[in-house]
Order: C-alpha cells, then sequence, then structure tokens
C-alpha cells in the first residue's frame, strides 16, 4: 500500500533525502514536503482536537485514496526570520494527524512526501477560521445514496466500503439500507418533511411499496413507534415466546425469512412467517410430548395450547423412591463425601482436577440411583403429561395429569349396617311394627334412638377435638387436602368444612403461566409429593406430620381456595373487603406479578385512564405529550413510558397497614 500511495499520489522521490528547497516558496506553490517536516500552526482556529473516530475515518481515506486535498502551509521561520525547513500546517491539521497515524502503523515512512499549497499572504489564524466555518457539509441523503451508488456500482461490500471510509460495516449497512428508501419518502427527507428517526423507521423494511402505502396512509403524523410497528404488522418479534422456543436459526431453516432492524443496538427483528413459526411451535411440542411419552411410560401425552387445558384435569403425584437399606447408606455416603468436597473447595477458591473428577463420578452414581421422588408404574398407566409453551418462550410439562374416564375412585364400597340396624332405621324401609317392642330377643334400634346417641357421640367429639388442639389442626388439614389434592374421589370427613378451588385460566388465560401461579404450581407439587396417592392413606401421614408442617400444608390448600376476583354477576362485598384485609396484612406487592403493557391494560382502557396512568407513573409532561395519539399508538406509548416503574391500576394496588383496611371493597374501575 505504500508503494501505490508514493508512486499514484506523490509522483517525486520517495523519501527526505531528496527534498532541498532551492529557494523559498511563493505565495501558492504547490510542494511535496516530507510528513516529518510538517508541524501543527499555533495560529490553528480549531482548539478542540479531533475524535479519535474522525482521524480513523480520515487515515482510512488517505490508505485507499491518498490525500485528495492538499493541506495548507505556512512556511516556518525562526527569530531571526530565516525558514527552519519546517511548514506549519494553518488548513489540514486533522489530515495531518491521519497521516502520523498511518506512519505510527507502519503503512507509510515517516519521511513520506506530502503535496502541500503554501500560503505567504493571508493571515493564517483568519484562513483557519474560514476554513472551518465557510463551508457546508453534504446533506445526509446524498451521503446515503452515494454508498448505495458505490455498493451497486463498484461492487463494493460493507466491509470494503467500511475499510475506504473508516466507518464499520454496521455503519454502512444501516446507510446502505436509507439510501434505497423510496424515492418519495428521500425527497420528503431532504426537504424536511420527514425527520432522520422517522425515516429509519420507515427503512426498518427494505419493501418501498409498504413505505410508499403507509408514507400515504399516515398523513402529516408520523410517530416513530407507530411507523414501526405499521411497517412490521403481521409479522412477529424475535424475542416473542414462540420465537424463543423454536429459534430464529431452526426458523431460517424452514425457509423463513427474518426482517432486521438495523437501526437498534441489539440488532432486534421481526419473523415474516407467522403460520411457518406457529406450525414449528406445534410439531416441536408434539415432538417434546412422545418423547417424554415413551421415555417415562406415561399412558398419554399431548401439546396443550394454554393452561385452561390443564386445569381442567385432576392429578396424581409422584411419592418418594423406596430405597433398600443399603442403598441408603451408599446414597448418604456419597452425599457426605460430594459435600465435603465442595466445602473443601470454598476454602480453596479452587477445586484441584482430581477433586473435579471425582465430583462428577459421585454425581453419576447419585444419578444412577434415580430420582427421590418419581410416579409409580401404576399411576403413570392411568395418567399422561401435558406440554406447552410458557410465557418464557421454554416448554412446560405437566406430568401425572388424569382425564376423567381414568379416575379411580378410593371410597370403599358401602359399609353393611350394624346388626343392630334394620331397614327401617336407616331410613329404607317402614317404621317398626309395634310387635317389635314385645321381642324379648336383640331387638333393633330405633332411627330416633340412633340419631339421638350419634348426636351425643358427635358432641363427645367436639369436646375432643377442642381439648387437642394438635388433633383440630389435623382434622381441618386433612378436610383441606382431600378437596384440593383427591377433589375427584368423592370422599367426606365429619367436619362440616367445604371449599371450592376455582380455576383461573378462563378469566385470566396465562394467569397460572405467571410468577405467582408457578409458586403455587411448584408449592402444590411439592406437597403432592409427600401425600400417599389414595385418600385413605391420608390421615395417617398427616398424624405423623409435626404441627409446623401441618401449618404449611394448611396454609397450602388454603391458598388455593382463595378467590378475590370482583365479578359484577357475583357480588360478594364481605368477601370482597376480607380480601383487602389479607392484601394488607399479607403484605402483598404486585409489582412482582403483574405489569402494564399494552396488551394487559392499557389498550383495554380508555384514553383517560391511560393519561392517568402515565401522569402518576412519570409526570404530566409526559401525558400531555401523547394525548393527540391514536388510541393504538397511545397504548403502545403508554407502555414504554411506565416500563420499569412499579406503576399499578388502583384495583392492584395494596392499602398500607394502619390504613382502614376493613371497609367496604372498592368498586372496579369503570362500575358505577
Amino acid at each position: 500500500m505504500t508503494a501505490q500511495f508514493t508512486q499514484a499520489r506523490i509522483p517525486a522521490a520517495a523519501d527526505a533525502a531528496a527534498f532541498e528547497v532551492a529557494s523559498e516558496p511563493v505565495h501558492g506553490a504547490q510542494i511535496v514536503v516530507p510528513l516529518n517536516r510538517l508541524k501543527a500552526s499555533p495560529k490553528n482556529a480549531r482548539k478542540v482536537k479531533h475524535t479519535e473516530a474522525g482521524i480513523e475515518a480520515l487515515a482510512a481515506s488517505i490508505k485507499a485514496k491518498g490525500v485528495l486535498q492538499p493541506p495548507v502551509v505556512e512556511i516556518e521561520k525562526d527569530a531571526e526570520g530565516v525558514a527552519t525547513g519546517n511548514y506549519l500546517v494553518t488548513i489540514g491539521e486533522g489530515r495531518r494527524t491521519a497521516l502520523r497515524l498511518l506512519a505510527k502503523r507502519k503503512t507509510i515512512k515517516r519521511t513520506q512526501l506530502v503535496r502541500v499549497t503554501v500560503d505567504a499572504e493571508n493571515d493564517a489564524h483568519e484562513i483557519s477560521l474560514d476554513e472551518n466555518i465557510t463551508r457546508e457539509a453534504m446533506h445526509p441523503a446524498d451521503q446515503f445514496e452515494a454508498f448505495k451508488r458505490l455498493a451497486d456500482e463498484c461492487g463494493y461490500g460493507p466491509e470494503e466500503i467500511g475499510a475506504r471510509f473508516g466507518v464499520t460495516a454496521t455503519v454502512v449497512r444501516q446507510r446502505l439500507r436509507l439510501g434505497a428508501a423510496a424515492p418519495e419518502l428521500m425527497t420528503a427527507y431532504r426537504d424536511g418533511a420527514l425527520a432522520l428517526d422517522q425515516l429509519m423507521a420507515f427503512c426498518v423494511s427494505a419493501d418501498q411499496d409498504r413505505q410508499r402505502q403507509v408514507f400515504d396512509q399516515m398523513g402529516e403524523y408520523r410517530p416513530v413507534h407507530t411507523i414501526r410497528r405499521a411497517m412490521t404488522e403481521a409479522k412477529v418479534r424475535a424475542d416473542d415466546r414462540r420465537a424463543l422456543f423454536v429459534g430464529v436459526e431452526a426458523y431460517e431453516a424452514e425457509g423463513g425469512t427474518v426482517l432486521r432492524d438495523l437501526f437498534t443496538e441489539d440488532g432486534g427483528g421481526w419473523l415474516e412467517d407467522p403460520a411457518l413459526l406457529d406450525r414449528l411451535v406445534d410439531e416441536k411440542l408434539v415432538g417434546l410430548a412422545e418423547d417424554v411419552r415413551l421415555r417415562e411410560g406415561w399412558k398419554w401425552a399431548e401439546a396443550a395450547s394454554d393452561y385452561l387445558e390443564v386445569s381442567v384435569l385432576g392429578r396424581v403425584y409422584p411419592v418418594e423412591a423406596v430405597r433398600s437399606d443399603v442403598e441408603a447408606a451408599q446414597i448418604a455416603a456419597l452425599s457426605e463425601e460430594y459435600d465435603a468436597l465442595v466445602s473443601g473447595a470454598d476454602a480453596a477458591d479452587a477445586l484441584s482436577p482430581e477433586a473435579d473428577a471425582r465430583l462428577e463420578e459421585i454425581d453419576k452414581a447419585l444419578q444412577a440411583f434415580g430420582p427421590d421422588f418419581d410416579y409409580p408404574p401404576e399411576a403413570k398407566a392411568r395418567a399422561g403429561v401435558m406440554v406447552l409453551l410458557g410465557h418464557d418462550g421454554l416448554a412446560r410439562f405437566e406430568r401425572g395429569l388424569v382425564r376423567a374416564e381414568d379416575v379411580v375412585s378410593d371410597r370403599a364400597a358401602d359399609p353393611e349396617p350394624p346388626e343392630s340396624w334394620t331397614e327401617a332405621e336407616s331410613g329404607e324401609g317402614e317404621a317398626p311394627s309395634a310387635s317389635a317392642d314385645a321381642d324379648e330377643g336383640l331387638a333393633p334400634l330405633s332411627e330416633r334412638l340412633v340419631i339421638d346417641l350419634t348426636a351425643h357421640r358427635t358432641m363427645g367429639l367436639r369436646d375432643a377435638v377442642q381439648a387437642d388442639a394438635n388433633i383440630a389442626l389435623t382434622v381441618v388439614v386433612h378436610a383441606l387436602a382431600l378437596q384440593v389434592f383427591y377433589p375427584a374421589r368423592g370422599v367426606w370427613t365429619p367436619l362440616q368444612l367445604r371449599m371450592s378451588v376455582t380455576g383461573l385460566e378462563r378469566l385470566a388465560p396465562g394467569v397460572s403461566d405467571g410468577p405467582a401461579g408457578r409458586r403455587v404450581a411448584d408449592r402444590l407439587e411439592a406437597w403432592g409429593a409427600r401425600l400417599p396417592e389414595e385418600a385413605r392413606d391420608l390421615w395417617a401421614v398427616l398424624a405423623s406430620l409435626p404441627p409446623s408442617e401441618l401449618l404449611d400444608l394448611m396454609a397450602c390448600c388454603a391458598g388455593v381456595g382463595l378467590y378475590a376476583v370482583r365479578d359484577p354477576h357475583d357480588r360478594k362485598p364481605d368477601a370482597l373487603a376480607h380480601a383487602e384485609v389479607l392484601a394488607t396484612v399479607t403484605g402483598l406487592d404486585m409489582t412482582g406479578t403483574w405489569s402494564a403493557t399494552a396488551a394487559s391494560y392499557f389498550s383495554r382502557v380508555s384514553k383517560a385512564r391511560v393519561l392517568e396512568a402515565v401522569t402518576e407513573a412519570t409526570m404530566p409532561e409526559e401525558a400531555g405529550r401523547i394525548a393527540g395519539f391514536r388510541k393504538g399508538d397511545m397504548a403502545d406509548a403508554a407502555e414504554r413510558l411506565v416500563e420499569g416503574k412499579g406503576w399499578l391500576p388502583s384495583v392492584l394496588r395494596t392499602e398500607p397497614a394502619g390504613s382502614d383496611a376493613e371497609g367496604e371493597a372498592a368498586p372496579v374501575e369503570g362500575e358505577g
């Protein structure tokens, strides 16, 4: 490159040895001067140095094309007015600095000859100021189109153009996309009718017909986010859960196209074939379902579209694996060794290769014993798995689901009535005849007497349970657990405690897949794994639990039974008021569970509500800025403005402790 630079750009001697000035150059003369003889002028009007990026761009240009415009120099003289042989660069300090950068990188010599123009008459400071003021940069539109012309006519790719102009290939791709905008848009940009960010929004897609269509439809009102949304409608964002699940690479491998956003830092984009994406999601879910059915031995497995399909089914839960004494001892020994190795590594801040290898061996040995909790074969023989797509783009496996036809009732056959009972006493026949009283044998007890005696026995049970708090706790937990974990068995207890477990998916699709829904499901699954499969065995298990664990189980069951939905057709003001008290005493904070988005809130309320939310979350000025937007645009803008602010509508807010939380429940927004 050095040789090309010397021969093509400076047709003179190649180094300073041949540089001699026979006489002082006259004003306007063009001469060649060694680079190391060019110095910065103290009279340069530009005091703020050029940016590194600017010098890099100049260096790239000079390397590719040479110095296109000779610097203007002043002859340096000493105190006696004698020329020193050096020259002060009055105009072109950026070019001198870029040349020095190339010399530093060994691209050219320090003595490289540079063509310059001598100015011996004008004031150096004035012409330096003139150079920086009396000029006008080309319009960006001209630059965009010029870059595109280089690509089209010279065949340069983004990397080559970037190297020749000292900019990154990403910047070149952006300018090429802008240079390919529809002519009508480029004209509007030149005329000032379009701002650069608006032009960039139109150029998210390279489809000029679509650009013209959106440009004509929007008229003079063109918010950037609205342009981008219109240019990408009917497309799926690259961060959509479906795209995350399938993977953009897999989607592209099936022939799907991706519209890349060249104007954002993360380079996001949109998948342009939603039908293909949905098909790939279904196929992957079905494949995962079949794989888990074959691998784990379930009766059935299928893909589900949402949690509503899961919530209508019964469940069985895993049980603790039965270990022999030998296996239990081996597991305990391996676990202790594993913990000891990890503790030693923590103390030493490093893990030796031997210890690391041993940890892998122990891990494999422990895995060989199988999971601590698993579904028994008889449960898998009548239960199945549903695989569905979670909100985070990961597959969710809901195991142990039981269809109605596969439910096995463990209700024992009705026992034979005691010998002292007759059909009449059980209420299934006629009243006993008077002759029964004259029978000297073991006459059956009358129905009325049985009722009388068992009423006394019930009172005795009440007294006994009241006198033993632990038994009372067990009785309550037993009744609740039967209804939560064995709802299809139809088992009743003497405690008249009835609880309904109402599914919420039909009211708010996706609620079970949210953060709170997953935590509730995880607690249920953890307890379900500890409880017996048959309801008749539940009492024995509960009786062996300490009160602290019974309280945990009761909390799990009680939480599932809560219902505080404000349904205008099912008004229960007392229940709703108590729900507000519960929210206060538990310190319920919905900001970690729900967030306001266009889909979840702003597109479903009036414009006044949207502006109210933005005002509360930010400031009135922000609300005023979007007040004239159309509804869809306002909803999108509001989502961005309140993001991360923790704003909640009043119906989701919790009254702080100490406030009047037990008053009548506030009406739902929009009611009354």
